[in-house]
């Protein structure tokens, strides 16, 4: 009698169905130290009533991850426009911007604005400045013929001196009581995050995920370079100058969340895509943010239960992010 028909399927073949690909292990780690970083935050320490608890930490808790997001996503978009792994935003001069602001606010209006002025105008000053300074320079920079990256950036850095200067000369004008008024906003701080933003921010940040996810088809073919996204179909001019503005606008967000912050995006982004070891967006997109959301709100957490806020975040998180840097540059320059 012949064998049954079920017999002439191989055993192997049943074993592969359940086994995962290292990215979505990867991203399922994370997505787990994430989540323990969150219940840390929200229980560790916690003593007296749970009614009042829940939302003071909750508030801290949304600043944290809208930050953890809008820097994380805008720096591997950048990177992907860019086509290149160790360029950011705040490399290209904003946080120079959001200080020259910031400066100047204060130079005219005197130190009493930057807390007598709506916080919701601020920072929409902030968006509509950071989107111009964007559309001129990104123009320019990636829409006409192809530029080499020594001087993409050498056009960063001279805009950020040009801000710079100009915020050290409007400071050397200041009297010194408005000067260490000014003083406080040059340094992320996450400890202070201005919660009157957190409704606008996060419907603004929600609104930018919509129009990102609409153009995530395109995400892995820009990676490929221009030539290549041109040739694949993608109205490469159209859609560069979307994801541009979609990046001025969350820099802009994490900036007026809780101040400048220059090489963490490069940190996380760089984190990703050694982890998954792939480089398709589906997988670093959301590596990125989850390793973000780790290392701010964890990190957060250590700061205020275990160091008793005697050390700043952001001066460790600034540190690696500039080793990071550092190593990129002088192994991109090895070869």
């Amino acid at each position: 009698m012949p064998e049954p028909a079920t017999a002439l399927v191989p055993l192997p073949r049943l074993h592969a169905v359940g086994k995962l690909s290292r990215p979505t292990l990867v991203l399922l780690v994370l997505g787990a130290l994430a989540l323990i970083s969150i219940l840390c935050f929200m229980t560790l320490g916690a003593k007296g009533s749970w009614s009042f608890i829940l939302p003071f930490r909750g508030r801290k808790l949304l600043a944290l991850c809208l930050v953890a997001y809008s820097v994380s996503v805008s720096t591997v978009l950048f990177q992907t426009v860019t086509n290149n792994r160790i360029l950011t935003p705040s490399i290209m001069g904003f946080d120079a911007l959001y200080l020259l602001v910031t400066t100047a606010t204060v130079f005219f209006l005197g130190a009493g604005a930057l807390t007598s002025i709506d916080p919701q105008m601020q920072f929409g000053v902030q968006v509509v400045l950071m989107v111009v300074f964007s559309g001129l320079l990104f123009r320019w920079l990636f829409l006409g013929e192809e530029r080499s990256l020594t001087l993409l950036v050498l056009v960063g850095i001279v805009f950020g001196i040009l801000f710079r200067s100009l915020s050290q000369f409007m400071q050397r004008m200041l009297d010194p009581n408005a000067f260490q008024v000014l003083q406080d906003s040059f340094f992320a701080s996450f400890a202070t995050v201005d919660t009157t933003l957190l409704a606008v921010a996060t419907a603004i940040v929600a609104l930018v995920s919509l129009i990102a996810w609409r153009l995530g088809h395109t995400f892995d073919v820009l990676a490929l370079g221009r030539a290549h996204a041109i040739n694949l179909g993608v109205e490469y001019k159209r859609t560069v100058v979307l994801i541009l503005m979609l990046i001025s606008v969350l820099v802009a967000i994490s900036t007026a969340l809780v101040g400048p912050i220059t090489f963490f995006g490069l940190l996380v982004a760089t984190l990703a895509h050694s982890l998954t070891g792939n480089s398709r967006h589906r997988y670093i997109l959301p590596a990125a943010v989850f390793l973000a959301i780790t290392c701010l709100v964890g990190g957060q957490t250590i700061l205020e239960r275990v160091f008793a806020f005697d050390t700043a975040l952001s001066i460790i998180i600034e540190f690696f992010g500039g080793v990071v840097f550092i190593f990129l540059v002088l192994r991109r320059a090895a070869r």
